[in-house]
């Protein structure tokens, strides 16, 4: 690649962090100065808590190679981690317990936790800016919801990076702790290696009592036991 072809991907780069950054500036202009995205990670796993991360970007930072989460390496997730931590006017991270999960529903416990995860930021947004979901955050806090927000959205990305990195260190302590299960790698989804660990060891304690196979396993009290 020449030096020519590097120059016109890194402008392209560039141009596409940027577009990120419509929405925000869209809704500074109407005047809301605070506004915060949030993101969460983990609602189809079979295992563990969901994670919901809010961010309050300034609104003059660019953070180079931010983008939707999935989309990055888990290297650069875990480099932007600290740079959207450094830049960010506010960030707070939530988990809605298992136990949340199956008493009222990944969705319920997804729309309580974002709620908790806003109300939870240092400073009060004005504007709230979500993937996909609808929410009422309050009559005077403004609210979009945006279809694959994570990807359209700067502060949905940062959101759904600090969501991202802080449940795979989370997986990594159960990889240690439930090796069978390779959680350190399907990060409690539901990979073939983990649905065979399920149905030859049984559900752990993490494991999601609502969510198929583990509800009919523990229907019949298959339970491991550490």
């Amino acid at each position: 690649m020449t030096i020519t072809d590097l120059n016109k991907k890194r402008e392209r780069e560039e141009e596409r962090v940027r577009r990120l950054y419509e929405y925000e500036d869209h809704y500074r202009a109407e005047g809301y100065e605070l506004i915060a995205g949030v993101d969460e990670v983990g609602r189809g796993s079979l295992a563990g808590p969901l994670v919901v991360s809010a961010v309050i970007l300034p609104p003059d930072v660019f953070i180079d190679h931010l983008n939707d989460s999935k989309k990055l390496t888990a290297r650069r997730r875990e480099i932007l981690y600290y740079e959207i931590i450094d830049k960010a006017l506010a960030v707070s991270t939530v988990c809605s317990s298992i136990e949340e999960i199956d008493r009222l529903n990944v969705y319920q416990a997804t729309l309580r936790a974002m709620i908790r995860a806003v109300h939870a930021l240092p400073i009060k947004p004005n504007f709230v800016l979500t993937d996909a979901m609808k929410i009422y955050f309050g009559d005077d806090i403004g609210t979009l919801s945006i279809i694959r927000g994570d990807a359209k959205s700067a502060t949905i990305a940062a959101a759904s990076i600090i969501a991202k990195v802080t449940r795979d260190r989370m997986t990594d302590e159960w990889d240690e702790l439930y090796p069978q299960y390779d959680f350190a790698h399907n990060r409690g989804y539901g990979t073939r290696k983990h649905l065979e660990a399920i149905r030859n060891f049984g559900a752990t304690p993490l494991h999601r009592r609502s969510y198929e196979p583990v509800k009919s396993l523990y229907s019949t009290q298959l339970e491991i036991k550490f």
